[in-house]
């Protein structure tokens, strides 16, 4: 069969031309060859609200109040009427009132509002799953914040970039980057009004701020298809998440892992301060805001262990409804060993549609192997005759003579009584067979249809049809997966509570169509976006801790995938895969659609029906796909150092207030008062207490064993520490003569950075910027312990930009060195160097306009670009990918911009970035 050749999706006209240039248009690395044949998908039918870039965060004015989600007010708090649910009984006296009056007034009206008594009856009795606090709580408020673009990454474009390095080419990038380049006063003044090409994208915040986003600025309600919940499985530290981005063994109650985790996430902590009542909480807040953004034909599937399945189901039976429950799936994992009894060797998927009548469920087809061939007993051989296998024969079809066709002996009697017309009697062989109390399955045509094709075999008083191997080797998919084993070869792991892809893959074919979104608001190390690109489905995913995000960013920058054919290649993968029917030499069906021979098809005289495989769409071979541009976003900006000249972007306005905030910050560091320093060292604090009388100071205390005065300023809940809060806090600071000042915040300006590092040298107390783990904000909910390192200490990235050597009459060109990474130690006064080859990973900006960061080289360990190095190998030589593991970037011509931006990955996961003038 004839295949057209896929297009180059996403990629600009002129980036396109670029690749008919000959090796002396002078690559940019040594061994590249200036045709790249890495091309990525495109979703030209789907868009998304304009989001405003990171840049813009301080001039942002469409700031909208908390929303408020309720809860099912017409679920009892307890089980009883009496006593501790005042009013219930009156209610429900009432209800049978109105039942009462309709059964005697029988007008449809009336009968209508019996009905609708009996449900409200009915769910008033409905066992109900409590826990502390919740009756208390029939409402909750989420802050409604909006989303900044901090990142735009690309594969194709940092592929592009190696050979299209010139100025004028670069410009062509934006394309790949889904950049759609909207001016400044857009962004400010008019964001999320326009409507931007889709672009996939990664999340850094809590789930439920991040969701609210998605429902209030952007309307997102009931556009998602599919999401994808992996929560911690219980109320124990257990494994349940990775502090470090290389480091994946995590061990419960572990000191060691413990005092050395900064980024310890409310996601992954999987400690809660109420215990489970917390953690039911947390549960029922984020599955409630998630099933607002699913569509009615949407799935969500939770995944979990058996320590809290029950829980969960209960949860999302209230939340779903029980009427819209589809499976309780288990599906195997790596062995563990029990002290309490037997192994655990499953973890369990529930899967609810949000309208089970109306949901999309595709059958997922597997070859049939195992106890699927059970009764296949029998073969006709290449002579006409049957038989009964041998037990060796049984045991291993392949020693049976060529030709031969294995079957079983399947029913052919139906119970129901039987009618007029039917059957009663048919003839065979010479002997008359009958069906019993019921009904052969077919009318006498039909029977002597099945008899022509050798279809029909007597034993004994029955009739029996031939049902062979080969008229369906495939069977559905049932609820069991004992196939989805992890560890060991199975696949690659990047995270310590990873999930197999082959879980996740079953459940968007099951539900979701090519070019339908997919939300994971539990990226870990992402799974789920891997899968989701892999298939040809738009993704949104999101973690409040920046390690998930980091290894997933690497994941997906350096994944290759398959290029399935397009029905459609004007509109993506929306337009639907190709599938084509296709068979070995042997015969064997290997294509995505298979003829689905039956009883019924033979017995009609009827072309079998075609069944498709959804696992099994054509492939265009020669073509070597990658991930499709994607964004990281943020409700909170990363830590910037600047230098040279650039604009001011804070004010006195950028800094919100505080209120309830502050009391829940200083309460926290009581409980959990010591800083995470580099070299895994910590400084412990002592007496740590509000000030007396204070104008912007939140908190002062003692440095264990040195009886030193320090002093804290809070940075915003929800936003960045802006320069005048730093410039008033270090005034008040050096009038009370605090030894120092330590200005906590989960972001900080470009300008309040600049200002508390150069401090000391005004003559002002050294301060310290003090980064905070965005899960602090979950309030009650947050468990803090003696181990729980909540705060950590960033250093700053140590980069080097060079003119590159140029040949006479050549525009002039540069390279970026990052020649380490600098932490702070705010006990030494010093900072300590890790040497650029040495860091995670990181990226370079050649032409960065202060708003958003767009990834035009990165650079990740060596063994990263293992998969990509392969499928490449024609195209780049071995060095270039050397080279993308290096700590030098490739030359490039300066952008109109004359700024360069280095971000840097640390091992636990912080964004640090630096911004140079050339």
């Amino acid at each position: 069969m004839a295949k057209k050749k896929a297009p180059r999706a996403g990629a600009s006209k002129a980036s396109r031309r670029s690749r008919k240039k000959t090796d002396a248009d002078s690559p940019s690395v040594e061994g590249v060859a200036p045709a790249a044949a890495a091309r990525a998908y495109d979703h030209p039918t789907a868009d998304a609200a304009a989001r405003p870039e990171a840049g813009t965060q301080t001039q942002f004015r469409k700031k909208k109040p908390p929303t408020q989600y309720r809860y099912d007010s017409s679920l009892a708090p307890e089980l009883t009427w009496d006593g501790g649910s005042a009013g219930v009984r009156d209610r429900a006296e009432e209800l049978l009132r109105l039942v009462e009056s309709a059964l005697v007034d029988g007008s449809a009206e009336a009968l209508a509002g019996a009905r609708s008594a009996a449900q409200e009856l009915r769910a008033m009795q409905r066992p109900f799953l409590n826990w502390a606090g919740k009756a208390e709580r029939l409402s909750f408020d989420v802050p409604t914040l909006p989303l900044f673009v901090h990142e735009r990454l690309s594969t194709q474009a940092i592929l592009d970039t190696l050979t299209a390095h010139k100025r004028d080419q670069q410009a062509d990038l934006f394309d790949l980057f889904a950049d759609p380049k909207r001016p400044l006063a857009d962004q400010v003044l008019r964001a999320y009004e326009h409507r931007d090409r889709w672009v996939n994208r990664m999340i850094l915040g809590d789930s439920l701020v991040a969701m609210t986003s998605l429902l209030q600025y952007e309307g997102m309600g009931g556009q998602v298809q599919m999401i994808y919940i992996d929560p911690p499985y219980g109320v124990k530290f257990g494994s349940n998440f990775q502090p470090f981005v290389r480091k994946r063994d995590v061990k419960d109650g572990d000191d060691a892992d413990l005092t050395r985790e900064p980024e310890m996430v409310q996601a992954y902590r999987d400690t809660w301060e109420l215990g489970l009542h917390s953690y039911l909480s947390y549960l029922r807040d984020r599955l409630l805001v998630a099933r607002e953004l699913l569509t009615l034909r949407g799935s969500v599937f939770v995944q979990i262990s058996d320590e809290n399945l029950h829980h969960v189901r209960e949860l999302m039976d209230e939340i779903y409804g029980e009427d819209n429950f589809v499976s309780l799936i288990p599906f195997s994992k790596t062995s563990s060993s029990s002290s309490r009894g037997l192994s655990s060797v499953c973890d369990y998927l529930i899967w609810y549609a949000r309208s089970l009548p109306t949901a999309t469920r595709h059958t997922v087809f597997l070859p049939r192997a195992g106890e699927g061939w059970v009764n296949y007993d029998y073969v006709r051989e290449s002579d006409g005759t049957h038989r009964r296998m041998s037990q060796s024969e049984r045991a291993s079809w392949g020693s049976l003579p060529d030709g031969s066709q294995v079957y079983r002996r399947d029913n052919l009697t139906s119970q129901r009584p039987a009618g007029a017309g039917d059957v009663r009697e048919y003839r065979f062989a010479g002997r008359a067979y009958r069906p019993g109390k019921g009904t052969f399955k077919t009318d006498f045509a039909g029977l002597r249809r099945l008899e022509e094709a050798d279809r029909l075999e007597a034993y004994g008083s029955t009739l029996a049809y031939r049902r062979f191997a080969s008229d369906f080797p495939f069977q559905p998919l049932s609820n069991l997966w004992p196939d989805t084993l992890t560890g060991g070869f199975a696949e690659d792991r990047y995270y310590v509570v990873q999930t197999t892809a082959k879980v996740i893959q079953r459940c968007i074919l099951m539900t979701t169509n090519p070019g339908d979104l997919i939300l994971d608001p539990t990226c870990g190390s992402g799974t789920t976006a891997y899968v989701a690109e892999q298939w040809g489905r738009r993704w949104i995913t999101m973690d409040t801790s920046r390690v998930p995000l980091a290894l997933a960013r690497q994941r997906l920058l350096t994944a290759t995938y398959p290029w399935f054919t397009l029905k459609d290649e004007d509109r993506g993968p929306a337009g639907g895969f190709d599938y084509q029917r296709r068979q070995s030499r042997k015969g064997e069906e290997v294509g995505g659609l298979v003829p689905h021979i039956t009883l019924k098809s033979i017995a009609n005289d009827e072309p079998p029906q075609m069944e498709v495989l959804v696992d099994r769409p054509e492939e265009t071979k020669g073509i070597t796909r990658v991930a499709g541009p994607f964004v990281v976003e943020a409700t909170i900006p990363t830590p910037v150092d600047w230098e040279g000249d650039g604009e001011e972007d804070s004010s006195p306005a950028a800094v919100e207030s505080h209120g309830s905030f502050v009391d829940r910050m200083l309460e926290i560091l009581r409980r959990s008062p010591s800083l995470q320093l580099g070299g895994n060292t910590t400084l412990e604090l002592e007496q740590v207490r509000a000030p007396a009388r204070t104008l912007v100071l939140n908190a002062e205390g003692m440095v264990k064993g040195t009886g030193e005065r320090v002093a804290f300023v809070f940075g915003p809940e929800h936003g960045a520490v802006a320069e005048p809060l730093v410039h008033q806090a270090l005034k008040e600071a050096n009038i009370k003569s605090y030894a120092r000042l330590f200005v906590l915040g989960f972001a900080i300006d470009p300008y309040a950075r600049k200002l508390v590092d150069e401090a000391h040298a005004m003559g002002l107390p050294a301060a310290t910027y003090v980064q905070a783990t965005p899960d602090v904000v979950m309030g009650a909910l947050l468990k803090t312990t003696r181990a729980s390192q909540i705060f950590s200490v960033c250093g700053l990235p140590d980069v080097t930009v060079k003119k590159a050597k140029a040949a006479k009459g050549e525009p002039e060109r540069w390279q970026v060195v990052l020649e380490g990474l600098d932490t702070f130690d705010p006990v030494t006064m010093q900072t300590k160097p890790t040497k650029g080859a040495d860091v995670p990973a990181w990226f370079l900006d050649q032409d960065y306009n202060g708003r958003v960061f767009r990834a035009h080289q990165a650079f990740f360990p060596r063994g990263a670009w293992d998969a990509m190095r392969k499928a490449l190998k024609g195209d780049f030589e071995d060095s270039v990918f050397d080279h993308l593991a290096s700590d030098t970037s490739a030359p490039f011509e300066p952008g109109g911009h004359r700024k360069v931006a280095v971000k840097v990955i640390d091992d636990r996961g912080n964004e640090l970035m630096v911004v140079k003038s050339l």
